[in-house]
């Protein structure tokens, strides 16, 4: 793909962007072969590339137009907004233009700074420490609406954007969804704990057989159609095993729990998702209801549930699906103590028979598997979910031996 502000030195983003397309999944394939050379009779599938297919040349979609949301950074000025990143200098460099977003992204970030510039709000200048919007988010789904998150510093900007909604919407006319997001402090994170919504509740993300809610502060994945290929990868080794009880750890607003459900032997009675956002739970279990699938969505830790599922008289389930952060389940759910069972590995001694692990950090997924002797990996396939990058999403499927 060629890319004009790479080429120019301005973005560096896509630090794979000289290397020709295959060569990167090839090599992505190969990092994670060596990272798991410890299973030596892992099948490894067809990887996905980045426009979601596996087995074939890729095409010019595979690399480029593949990106679901936008965080954009906004700086320059009221006049001449710039939305993008920030240089060495931290000034903004405008990306408006950025092959890897979609083609509804890309038409609709020049809109949005006709509209801040219309508010009079000031970009953030990062050096001097002043200036009122920090980022602007932006979020497509397959349909086409869009959910725009304004990051802002006081309750003067938020009142400014609430009072110029309506000629928002008449620019952008295929947003459902408007929030602002009030981070006042001189931090370097995307945004703060404050959310108000101004438009609609939650961005409808139709994949097909289950269309997930997502609010503004939900996190899914980037790429749509790998994420529809990643589910339904689960979804194939769920329907193989046909278990009688389901869970799906870190499930976020659903997206494995919901696309598995049918496919689980014992009904969607069987599925249960875990997750620390009340929001993202409550959008779960929307679309359950919508889906009509019967499944159970609860709000709590991860780690902590699975831990002391025993002691609360849970069954344990016959499949897990864990999806972690990058930091992955770690020592104490890889190889924590079961209750009642002192001493013995959680997952070892569990009685779980079959496990799904996606991970976008192979390197962590490696330390977790070699905590947890008594499975063995099966089948692996690789997601290229972020094109251009080093980033990648692996699924594995493990068997109790």
């Amino acid at each position: 793909m060629e890319c004009a502000y790479f080429d120019a030195g301005r973005c560096r983003s896509c630090s794979l962007l000289p290397v020709p397309y295959p060569r990167q999944v090839a090599d992505k394939q190969d990092r994670c072969r060596e990272l798991l050379a410890a299973h030596p009779d892992i099948v490894w599938l067809d990887p996905v590339r980045g426009d979601g297919r596996a087995g074939q040349d890729p095409g010019p979609g595979a690399e480029r137009d593949f990106r679901n949301k936008a965080k954009l950074v906004i700086g320059g000025s009221v006049q001449e907004p710039t939305l993008g990143i920030l240089d060495p200098d931290r000034l903004g460099v405008d990306l408006r233009d950025c092959g890897i977003q979609s083609p509804g992204i890309r038409a609709v970030i020049p809109v949005i700074g006709e509209f801040l510039t219309l508010t009079g709000l000031a970009p953030y200048d990062v050096p001097a420490k002043r200036g009122e919007v920090k980022f602007v988010h932006v979020t497509e789904a397959p349909s086409g609406e869009l959910m725009l998150r304004f990051v802002v510093r006081s309750q003067r900007a938020l009142r400014r954007i609430r009072e110029l909604l309506d000629d928002l919407v008449r620019l952008v006319p295929l947003v459902t969804v408007v929030s602002v997001n009030l981070l006042p402090e001189h931090r370097a994170v995307l945004e703060g704990e404050h959310e108000e919504l101004l438009l609609g509740e939650s961005l409808d993300m139709d994949l097909g057989e289950v269309s997930l809610h997502l609010r503004p502060q939900s996190f899914f994945q980037t790429n749509t159609a790998v994420a529809r290929a990643l589910y339904a990868q689960a979804s194939e080794w769920v329907g193989a095993v046909e278990p009688g009880s389901l869970w799906d750890l870190y499930c976020g607003v659903g997206g494995f729990a919901l696309h598995c459900a049918r496919a689980a032997g014992g009904g969607d009675r069987g599925v249960l998702g875990v997750e620390t956002s009340e929001a993202a739970v409550e959008s779960a279990r929307r679309s359950a209801a919508e889906a009509g699938i019967d499944a159970r969505f609860i709000a709590a830790d991860a780690t902590e549930f699975a831990l002391g599922a025993v002691g609360r008289g849970e069954t344990l389930p016959e499949l897990l699906i864990v999806n972690p952060p990058r930091r992955g389940i770690g020592p104490e759910l890889a190889a924590g103590a079961v209750d009642g069972d002192e001493g013995a590995e959680w997952l070892d001694a569990s009685g779980v028979g079959h496990v799904i692990y996606s991970s976008c950090n192979p390197e962590s997924l490696a330390a977790d598997l070699a905590r947890m002797p008594q499975y063995a990996v099966r089948e692996a396939r690789l997601f290229d979910m972020f094109p251009h990058t080093r980033h990648l999403e692996v699924a594995v499927r493990l068997e109790r031996r």
